[in-house]
């Protein structure tokens, strides 16, 4: 079933403080939202970002919280239910991406527990403290999963990104199929796989042919919609698609061959990432 607003539903958006995260946030605060709950281990951004929210006419409330350890997760999201009650509509959008080397050229390994700790168990954590409300709830109920491309696609130079995300999206497209099978239809799960976002997470990352950078606003306008309407798989741009075809179809050395041809292989070669 389509959900037409949010309007009246309680929205949490995991690193909200800026980038996507405050976007979707004010998105929810521009439908009307009952309550906007904004996430984020920035605090100074966090409360910036809360201030702009709640002028804006924003029901807001904001938590300082790591995503990457489980005890920050649990307490924040029982503080969530003491102050504000379930959430309808969660926002797992906090990532992080590390390095551009080789794989065995790590020289933090603590880089590699944060990258999967962050970005593959941290929204598996989050949904389990508010799904098990969803399911047994009655209303119309969403989660927003922001995996990336490169959960679809092996790249050099993002090893442990790529696995990080390739985890986010069989988890979340598995709990999709999990809550139909299970008759479940009033919750939707939606993952959502983006190539390079003018973020300035991916600074320094080199464009692909026929692959422009995407716009912040294009990414959430079009998550938010299929999000609402109940959609499973977001994958942006139409490069970002069409390579995911040619890489099931394609012979192994063949798909390198072109995919290398493009720059995919070699968008990581720059980088440099968020100062």
């Amino acid at each position: 079933m389509k959900l037409e607003t949010v309007a009246g539903k309680r929205v949490l958006v995991t690193g909200a403080a800026m980038g996507l995260g405050k976007l979707f946030a004010e998105t929810a605060v521009r439908e009307g939202a009952d309550a906007v709950v904004l996430w984020d281990v920035n605090e100074i951004a966090l409360r910036e970002t809360a201030a702009q929210l709640t002028a804006q006419g924003g029901k807001v409330h904001s938590y300082v919280v790591d995503v990457s350890s489980q005890d920050s997760i649990r307490e924040t999201a029982d503080a969530v239910r003491n102050e504000i009650g379930g959430i309808d509509i969660l926002v797992n959008n906090a990532g992080i991406v590390r390095g551009n080397t080789y794989f065995w050229e790590t020289e933090n390994r603590a880089d590699i527990d944060m990258t999967m700790a962050i970005n593959s168990l941290a929204p598996m954590y989050i949904a389990l403290e508010f799904l098990p409300g969803m399911v047994a709830g009655a209303g119309q109920a969403r989660v927003l999963n922001i995996a990336s491309s490169a959960g679809l696609v092996a790249n050099p130079r993002m090893a442990v990104y790529a696995a990080s995300k390739w985890a986010a999206l069989g988890w979340s497209d598995s709990v999709r199929l999990e809550l139909e099978q299970a008759g479940h239809d009033h919750v939707k799960f939606t993952t959502v796989c983006p190539t390079y976002i003018n973020t300035g997470m991916f600074d320094g990352a080199k464009g692909i042919l026929f692959t422009p950078m995407l716009e912040q606003n294009e990414v959430v306008e079009t998550s938010w919609r299929e999000m609402k309407n109940g959609g499973a798989l977001v994958v942006l741009p139409w490069t970002s698609r069409m390579n995911r075809a040619l890489t099931g179809l394609l012979p192994i050395k063949v798909r390198d061959f072109y995919l290398n041809a493009v720059g995919v292989y070699h968008s990581m070669d720059q980088f440099t990432g968020r100062k």
